[in-house]
Formats: structure tokens, C-alpha cells, sequence
């Protein structure tokens, strides 16, 4: 499939905006809990609401140069009984509204106390509105992951493993970024961020392994006899069917040299997982700031390059007969 920069920036930004906020409300369950310290984050949760907020309208916008009739797009949320994407565009505003809510909240302190369990500890309504954010940026993660994941004939994507790479690829970008902004806001809590940070990209790195793994044992169970219908055995193509360049041959394949396909998945594999989770190790080990930004900009692109050859690696069946040239 040809990777549009629109859908990249929108799945990335938006999983690394998910990934924030479970990494701002994982903190303050942990808090609740009486695993760590609540007064440590103090100014971080509203001030880290606010960038996870910035992160999905960012990738809302980026959605837009994606249509082709950009002024219908309400109308992408009707078929919702059956459409993945219609979900998606019914999860997405319901989750940056409750993130506006629980950022609004911290920040302002207008957060009420609506019960007290056994042993004292108070629960506000910032748990309550975090724990229905947390169900909606799952329910995100799957929606949007199920938008290629639910398509039988690109084999490539048709696995749960879909599914499991863009919630563990998006929640550790997001404790990436918490452990970055906390290295700033909150010194004392970056550690805890970047912890589970590393767990998270090791996580990723394993499952998205997995589907490489998987998808380059796939063969293609399609032919030249089977896209047109004849059985004989010996077919030599010498026109892809058009004297010039069409959608099929323009929306279907990347375009680009199986060298240069091989080197994006490299590059992702080395910038998405094995240098942050270096970096993070090592701010773990020397509590330096300066790498957490390093982990935090080698990840980001990393997952770029990630999502560009998620989509190239794709396989369209028609290829098989328009993706040659006469």
C-alpha cells in the first residue's frame, strides 16, 4: 500500500497522545494506591493533560488532509454498526473530551472528593473521569487498529498482533513523553515514567518482531491465472492494463525499491526500540534528563519510519497484475 503522510502522522501522534494519558493517570493509580508518593507529581498532571490533549487535536487535523471531501466528514460516523472507522471518529472526540475534563480538573482544582474507601484514602472525580478515559484510549487503540486489522485480503495486517502493536508501540511513546516532561515538571517522578517506559518499548519491540516474523513466512495465495481468471500455466504480462498512470497503480503500492523498504525496517527497528530502550536503561541508571529527550526524539521517528513501512509492507492482491509495467 502507498503510505499516506496524513494517516502516519495521524496514528502516531494520536497513539503517542493515548499513551500519555495512561501514563499521567497509571501514575496517579499508583499514587491512589499508596505505591509512591502523591505529593511527587504535583503541577504534572494538568500540564501533561494538556500536551496529551495538543498531541490528538494535532492528529484530528493531520486526518483532514486525508479526505478527499474534507467538508463530509461528519458523515464518516454513520455507518458505526459496522465500519471500524466510524467508531474511531465516535471514540476520538468522546476520549479528548474526557482528557479536557481530568487536564481541567488538576488544573484548576476544582476536583471533588466523591468517597473515601475503607482506609481512608480519598477518591475524586479526577479517578472517576481517568478511569473512563483510560476504557476510551483503548477503546481508540482498537478501533483504530482494527480499521486495517479487520481487512482478510492484506494478509499482512490481518493478525491480532495488529492490534497488540499499536497499543504497546503508542502506550510507550506515551510513558516516553511522560518521562520527558516529568524529567522537567517533576524530576522525582521520571524514573517511574521511564520504567515502565523501557517495559513498554521492550514489549513493543517483541510484538512488532512477531509480525515481521510472521508476515515474511507469508506467500501469496493469488496468481497471474487466478487475477484473470485463466488456468493455463505459462502467462507472460506485457501491459499492466493502462497506457498511463491510474489510482490502482498510484493508491496501492508504495512506488518505492525493495532496498529502500528493507533499509525503513532497519532504521525503525533500531530507532523505535533498540536506542530508547538504551537511553532509558541509562537514565534509570544515571537519572540524566538530556536522555529522556534523546529517547523521546529517536522513538518519535523511529515510529514514523514504523507506521511508513506498516503501510508499504502491505501487499494489495491487485498488484499482482498492475503493479507490472509493460
Amino acid at each position: 500500500m502507498r503510505p499516506a503522510a496524513s494517516v502516519i502522522l495521524l496514528t502516531t501522534l494520536l497513539g503517542a497522545g493515548q499513551g500519555l494519558f495512561l501514563a499521567v493517570f497509571t501514575h496517579q493509580a499508583h499514587a491512589l494506591l499508596g505505591v509512591i508518593s502523591p505529593e511527587g507529581a504535583k503541577g504534572f498532571h494538568g500540564p501533561a493533560s494538556v500536551v496529551a490533549l495538543a498531541l490528538l487535536a494535532a492528529g484530528l487535523v493531520a486526518s483532514f488532509f486525508h479526505l478527499g471531501r474534507p467538508e463530509r466528514a461528519w458523515r464518516s460516523a454513520a455507518k458505526w454498526r459496522t465500519s471500524w472507522l466510524s467508531r474511531e471518529v465516535i471514540v476520538l472526540p468522546a476520549f479528548m473530551g474526557t482528557v479536557f475534563l481530568y487536564g481541567a480538573m488538576h488544573l484548576t482544582g476544582v476536583n471533588p472528593v466523591i468517597l473515601r474507601l475503607p482506609g481512608g484514602v480519598a477518591v475524586d472525580a479526577s479517578v472517576v473521569v481517568g478511569v473512563a478515559g483510560t476504557i476510551l484510549a483503548f477503546a481508540l487503540f482498537v478501533c483504530t487498529a482494527m480499521i486495517y486489522a479487520c481487512l482478510r485480503f492484506l494478509r499482512e495486517w490481518h493478525s491480532p498482533l495488529t492490534v497488540a502493536n499499536y497499543v504497546l508501540l503508542g502506550t510507550a511513546s506515551g510513558f516516553t513523553l511522560a518521562a520527558a516532561l516529568a524529567a522537567r515538571l517533576a524530576p522525582a517522578e521520571a524514573p517511574f515514567f521511564a520504567g515502565w517506559a523501557l517495559a513498554f518499548t521492550v514489549l513493543g519491540a517483541v510484538s512488532r518482531g512477531a509480525s515481521l516474523a510472521r508476515n515474511a513466512r507469508l506467500r501469496p495465495v493469488s496468481s497471474l491465472q487466478t487475477a484473470i481468471g485463466v488456468r493455463h500455466p505459462v502467462i507472460r504480462q506485457i501491459s499492466q492494463g493502462f497506457t498511463a498512470g491510474s489510482f490502482n497503480t498510484r493508491e496501492f503500492f508504495h512506488g518505492q525499491a525493495m532496498s529502500l523498504v528493507r533499509s525503513v525496517k532497519w532504521l525503525f527497528l533500531l530507532f523505535a526500540f533498540a536506542i530508547p530502550a538504551a537511553l532509558l536503561a541509562s537514565h534509570l541508571a544515571s537519572g540524566s534528563a538530556v536522555v529522556l529527550a534523546a529517547a523521546l526524539v529517536a522513538q518519535m521517528a523511529g515510529l514514523m519510519a514504523e507506521r511508513w513501512f506498516f503501510f508499504a509492507e502491505a501487499n494489495h492482491p491487485q498488484n499482482i497484475y498492475y503493479q507490472a509495467v509493460a
